[in-house]
């Protein structure tokens, strides 16, 4: 590592799949800026969240610790933990200005601007999600109407769980690129960026986008025919089993692709993403422009999944199919990290912490579950292996009819999630199922390999639980 350490850009998008990048694999979405982080950094295509929620899974990457054991489970929460120090605030402890730009959501923000913890951010330009009914303290609303737009008109809020398409067209369209969300994220970051040059910073870039509702600006969705993409990963098959997991929370009902218009949200969606992309590479050009990219660690990645039609869901909920639980992780810096590699290894995103302890200097804090990359991406060991397993939990997360508990093993070839106090599961083979659509948890000829991954599963749970104050004495 050199004497001196990198500045750290750390771009998460909310709720965006793994197959969502044109380099790695998907010819029909347009993404010329993550195909050329992919092209020069180290892309892990097997990354997994913790959580398919949104506060348990931040709240877990943001410490390195699993949701269970930071005790962050659900979305809506009064506060978030204060003993459990975030990797911003060890990365500000080690002298490094912080900023975040957009959504932070470690706790309930359903009345305004949630409650902070100390999580190291001295530049702080808040925004939830882009709504006008959010009644105060959101900063991208307030710049709206500095700009002469009001946001009770711009921002319009379809009903969340009719999956909110809203198709834009020429002659109504949705909120234009100069006010979006996500143009205002990387406006922001800029300044953030360009005012700390010739500091240590780190930055957490956050937009809203591509959460639904599926609401992109026209200028991105006319780029995308709906009639050319393949839809959702479906077969007639998957809404009897589906109804078999009835009483399992989800936040929408399984239909069939044509019911959902599943290849139009895949093109709205996919359109959002564009923009993503669009914005993204405007903040890696202000990085070249102020001399600060070859000093600067990049990582892209997403803090869950979506749906997106695929076995008849929209939205999310308590399910561990890819689409929800496996998202993009890309770590780029120029000359000090390895390019154009893909790695399969098995990774979490409680990696990501203890990746940046050890790449600015400081020691791995014991409390972190996660596993540092920086050999993968140094190129000290082999860029396929890392885990044998890797893990994710949903415990009552959501505000839902059902109290669902639901946890997920899945190692090189074996996926298992378990759906606790309901007696059900599913078992993949996912090198002869990779999309998941035949379960084999009642297969006659596959029950030892279930007993055993239950094994595996339930160890692993007990390994992830916090443990309580530390042993310092014998007795």
């Amino acid at each position: 590592m050199p004497d001196r350490r990198p500045n750290i850009l750390w771009y998460c998008t909310d709720q965006q799949r793994f197959d969502t990048i044109g380099a790695l694999g998907n010819p029909h979405v347009h993404t010329p800026t993550l195909d050329r982080l992919v092209a020069e950094g180290v892309a892990f295509t097997h990354a997994y969240c913790q959580s398919p929620i949104c506060t348990p899974s931040r709240a877990s990457f943001l410490t390195g610790r699993y949701p269970s054991a930071v005790r962050v489970n659900t979305n809506g929460n009064t506060h978030f933990p204060p003993e459990e120090p975030l990797v911003t605030r060890r990365l500000a402890e080690a002298g490094y200005r912080g900023g975040l730009v957009g959504k932070l959501h470690l706790a309930g923000a359903y009345h305004g601007r949630e409650p902070r913890v100390e999580d190291g951010y001295d530049f702080f330009r808040y925004s939830h999600a882009p709504r006008p009914d959010l009644p105060r303290g959101h900063d991208y609303t307030e710049w709206l109407a500095a700009q002469g737009a009001d946001p009770a008109q711009l921002l319009r809020v379809p009903h969340y769980r009719q999956a909110g398409i809203m198709e834009p067209s020429p002659s109504q369209d949705n909120v234009p690129p100069p006010l979006h969300q996500t143009t205002w994220c990387t406006g922001q970051a800029i300044e953030f960026v360009e005012e700390s040059r010739g500091r240590s910073w780190f930055l957490s870039v956050n937009p809203f986008d591509p959460h639904p509702p599926y609401n992109p600006p026209w200028e991105y969705y006319r780029r995308y025919d709906p009639r050319t993409l393949p839809g959702p990963h479906f077969r007639a098959s998957d809404l009897t089993h589906q109804a078999m997991l009835g009483g399992v929370d989800f936040q929408t009902k399984p239909r069939r692709p044509e019911e959902i218009q599943g290849q139009k949200i895949q093109a709205l969606y996919y359109a959002m993403i564009e923009q993503i992309d669009e914005q993204l590479g405007r903040l890696l050009d202000a990085l070249v422009r102020t001399g600060q990219r070859d000093d600067t660690v990049v990582i892209f990645t997403s803090d869950h999944g979506e749906a997106l039609g695929d076995h008849g869901f929209t939205l999310k909920g308590c399910r561990f199919f890819d689409g929800l639980t496996r998202v993009p992780l890309i770590w780029s810096w120029p000359g000090r990290f390895r390019g154009g590699v893909r790695s399969e290894a098995l990774v979490e995103l409680t990696d990501i912490a203890p990746t940046l302890m050890e790449l600015i200097g400081q020691p791995v804090p014991d409390r972190m579950q996660g596993r540092s990359l920086l050999p993968i991406l140094t190129g000290a060991v082999p860029s396929d292996s890392h885990r044998e397993f890797v893990r994710c939990e949903y415990y009552d997360a959501l505000d839902e009819p059902h109290r669902s508990f639901g946890t997920m093993y899945r190692d090189r070839r074996w996926k298992l999630s378990v759906y606790h106090d309901a007696g059900l599961g599913e078992l993949y083979d996912l090198a002869e199922d990779p999309h998941e659509f035949e379960s084999l948890w009642d297969s006659p000829a596959h029950q030892a390999i279930k007993t055993e991954l239950l094994l595996k599963s339930y160890a692993a749970t007990v390994r992830a639980m916090d443990y309580g104050p530390a042993r310092v004495m014998p007795y």
